[in-house]
């Protein structure tokens, strides 16, 4: 008898769940905002926050993305598989298969504006507390995305912004 295993089986993208942008700036070691793109699972499936960290960390690694290692610079890999549209005031994260869209503050817009680029923290961790359409107050998400646990989960990744041309 033989069996097919698990790590065969197609990718879906209801498996990472219900995913999640959200936009903050901040200050960067130049003195200057730097736009942050946050993007997690709320680890709403069948098989829980355990079952999107597999799904999340599958989209990253079948795409070249590395979970936890090095900062992937965009700006110097065109054919990228993650991209970032930022048009009238909204962002829109696409990804193999899937996008995200968010309106991102105006310190957002005018710290990616400014820099040409935006960096994002796609984590395999879920935060099944930060839904959409609740606040998230500045201290939960510092706690959120400066944890040690969602860091080393993730793959760090700098997107250029692109708009379209008209």
């Amino acid at each position: 008898m033989t069996s097919t295993p698990s790590a065969t089986r197609p990718f879906r993208v209801a498996d990472l769940g219900t995913l999640v942008v959200m936009p903050w700036s901040g200050e960067a070691p130049d003195g200057s905002d730097m736009p942050y793109l946050l993007a997690y699972s709320l680890g709403d499936t069948a098989e829980g926050p355990e079952g999107t960290a597999v799904a999340v960390a599958r989209l990253l690694t079948d795409n070249g993305m590395p979970v936890g290692g090095d900062v992937v610079d965009g700006t110097e890999r065109p054919g990228l598989p993650f991209t970032l549209l930022v048009q009238s005031g909204a962002a829109v994260l696409n990804m193999p298969g899937l996008n995200a869209q968010c309106l991102p503050p105006r310190e957002w817009l005018a710290a990616v504006e400014q820099r040409g680029y935006a960096y994002l923290v796609l984590t395999t961790r879920a935060w099944p507390e930060a839904v959409p359409g609740r606040a998230v107050t500045p201290d939960q998400l510092a706690a959120f995305a400066g944890a040690h646990e969602t860091l080393t989960a993730a793959a760090h990744i700098v997107l250029p912004a692109r708009s379209l041309r008209g």
